[in-house]
């Protein structure tokens, strides 16, 4: 029997390698609004990060997620991430 493929994502946090349905991915939609998107399944540019506050702290503070989508990230949408990788990280 064939196995079915599982689709590998890079963190920009730890830069480690893993499954993508095990990662949070951070969305910029085509309007320019930036969100975290648990579902995977929004339109836009994306970033994949471990639901780890430590790989979300290096991805901010390198400013890594910013490049990687192009655009500033608020405060408001700092907190969301925070709250969904704690939440799931526990």
């Amino acid at each position: 029997m064939r196995q079915k493929h599982v689709p590998v994502r890079t963190c920009i946090g730890c830069r480690t390698a893993q499954p993508k349905r095990s990662m949070l991915r951070i969305v910029r939609t085509p309007e320019g609004e930036v969100q975290p998107d648990p579902t995977g399944k929004k339109s836009g540019r994306g970033a994949y990060i471990c639901y780890s506050t430590e790989c979300l702290q290096l991805a901010l503070s390198g400013r890594r997620l910013q490049r990687a989508l192009g655009c500033d990230i608020n405060e408001t949408t700092i907190m969301e991430m925070e709250s969904l990788v704690s939440e799931q990280h526990t």
